[in-house]
């Protein structure tokens, strides 16, 4: 994920305006270090390590989805959001398992949330997004079985070991699938002093 800094997290938001994002994020004292909307997705970027933990950023990112904030939105049914970390994958043993969550310090590394729940979530890179969790069903899960980075037949790795060792084409069909602004974003950083 080159094109995001080490130790980044970014929530892209649709179906909230990006004021009512980066509000929302500043209220649960994670206040952006850039922000910026295109194609329909809002979203903001935060330090991983500074924010208070009282709320991880991907439990917010998921949340926003749900209930808690529909009086913020017209139709919260259609709020989703893909967060993305830039942070290493979880090496701790509890977070190699399927559904178990990871360390603050290492949250999964994408995550697509609808309705309040995170509906597919995965770390990215050497072979990491064979470990997921939810959206069996999910077209996201067929375009990484497609592309080989999934799935029984992964001869990609199985020949360039180095392949997607930083999960560059896993971002690339995520980008693409949900229709995000492509790589490098167009980031504007927030203006503290107003």
């Amino acid at each position: 994920m080159s094109w995001l800094a080490p130790n980044t997290f970014v929530t892209f938001c649709k179906g909230m305006t990006l004021p009512t994002v980066s509000d929302i994020f500043t209220e649960a004292g994670r206040p952006a270090l850039a922000t910026g909307e295109s194609s329909g997705w809002a979203w903001v970027t935060h330090d991983a390590y500074t924010a208070p933990h009282r709320e991880t950023a991907w439990e917010l990112a998921r949340n926003i989805t749900g209930y808690r904030y529909a009086d913020r939105v017209s139709d919260p049914h259609s709020v989703e959001t893909v967060f993305l970390a830039s942070t290493p994958a979880c090496e701790c043993p509890h977070g190699q398992n399927y559904m178990v969550p990871h360390c603050a310090e290492h949250p999964f590394q994408f995550t697509y949330s609808r309705g309040g729940f995170e509906k597919t979530y995965f770390n990215l890179g050497r072979r990491r997004e064979s470990r997921r969790a939810g959206g069996r069903a999910d077209l996201l899960v067929r375009e990484l079985l497609d592309a080989r980075i999934v799935g029984r037949e992964t001869p990609d790795y199985d020949s360039d070991p180095a392949f997607n060792a930083d999960g560059a084409h896993t971002v690339r069909i995520i980008a693409d699938h949900f229709g995000l602004p492509s790589p490098p974003l167009d980031l504007r950083p927030v203006d503290s002093s107003t």
